[in-house]
């Protein structure tokens, strides 16, 4: 096996040692979100040079990767996490060469948790409970990565350094504005401030109510029906509400 048969594995396979693989790529995924997160309002010292650096260098393997062994490279390009790996490993070799902080573009490689095509089937295979609410989890970690991206940029750009609680009072006002409370004990004075604000208001309150709808709305099962091409189908259903096709939809029970 060459090595790019090896990588193919890895990344797409179906045995155990490629689902452990992907499962691994989340974690390290999770662990440079908390990096980029505690370190958003620290200072450019060598020491986190150096880390940003070497996550950006394995974020560019991990790209290289995908890229290698994609059959359509411009329509991977195209995804929403392809674009915002290639804005975190530029903002993060950026760091050499600019004294602005741009950890809040970091906070978008939160988008890699879920939305990879061979880990979201491996998911659906694996976990019952990402079957049933697969739509409310994806909602979910798309509103957390929009709260986590704007209170860093928040808190890079609006809120003062000498605060004691910096962090907090970014994600204070971020929930705050997002569910339209408007406390107003923290504002954003400023006219760009007063503009970003508006930007997480109509953003957030979007994705809010998506996950809203996820959660309380009832639940469809994603399968393709093989007459009108159908995709999601109540999880009891026998046949296709829009050309009656009987449906053989599988289930997690016994065979």
């Amino acid at each position: 096996m060459n090595l790019k048969q090896t990588v193919k594995y890895l990344y797409i396979g179906h045995d155990p040692i490629s689902v452990w693989f992907r499962y691994g790529l989340i974690l390290f995924d999770a662990i440079t979100i908390v990096f980029f997160v505690a370190t958003a309002n620290g200072e450019h010292g060598t020491g986190f040079t150096v880390a940003g650096l070497i996550i950006g260098f394995f974020i560019v393997l991990d790209f290289s990767a995908r890229m290698w062994i994609s059959k359509d490279r411009w329509k991977l390009l195209r995804q929403v996490y392809t674009m915002a790996d290639i804005v975190v490993i530029v903002s993060l070799f950026l760091d050499l060469f600019l004294p602005w902080n741009l950890a809040f573009l970091r906070i978008l490689r939160a988008l890699r948790l879920i939305h990879s095509y061979h880990l979201l089937r491996d998911l659906r295979r694996d976990s019952d409970f990402f079957r049933t609410h697969e739509d409310a989890v994806i909602a979910a970690i798309n509103l957390l990565v929009f709260v986590f991206a704007t209170s860093t940029a928040v808190l890079v750009f609006f809120i003062p350094e000498n605060s004691p609680h910096a962090y907090i009072d970014a994600l204070y006002f971020t929930m705050a504005t997002l569910t339209t409370t408007g406390f107003g004990d923290i504002t954003l004075a400023t006219p760009g401030g007063k503009l970003f604000s508006v930007f997480i208001m109509i953003v957030g309150v979007a994705l809010f109510v998506r996950l809203a709808q996820a959660i309380f709305m009832p639940q469809k099962v994603r399968h393709k029906c093989s007459n009108c091409g159908l995709y999601r189908h109540d999880p009891d259903a026998v046949h296709c509400k829009h050309c009656g096709e009987t449906l053989r939809i599988e289930t997690g029970g016994t065979t």
